[in-house]
């Protein structure tokens, strides 16, 4: 009888599964932004007088400052997993150095 093949692991490692979802996370953040921003329209009713313009500022600029420090930090994060992913420079590739450096044909 033949052996079955060995099946690839059903789940990614770790480190690639939390680089995956801070990735996702990052191309999450503009679309949760964006709703958070216009949120406020679905706040207003027909009947209310205006007079919310303060709360609303206050509103947006919280939500300006939590976007930004949500981007911070997950560029942070990303870019600690991307150095931890690198080749380490004594085993860089250098075959193709020659032709970027040479000349002063400008």
């Amino acid at each position: 009888m033949r052996r079955p093949r060995p099946r690839a692991p059903l789940f990614l490692p770790r480190p690639d599964y939390r680089r995956r979802r801070l990735v996702d996370a990052a191309r999450l953040l503009p679309v949760l932004g964006g709703f958070l921003v216009l949120l406020p329209i679905l706040w207003v009713r027909a009947d209310a007088p205006s007079g919310g313009t303060a709360r609303d500022g206050i509103y947006l600029f919280v939500i300006w400052a939590v976007l930004v420090g949500a981007a911070a930090l997950l560029a942070n994060r990303l870019d600690d997993i991307a150095d931890d992913d690198t080749v380490p420079e004594g085993d860089a590739d250098t075959s193709d150095t020659g032709a970027a450096g040479s000349g002063g044909d400008a």
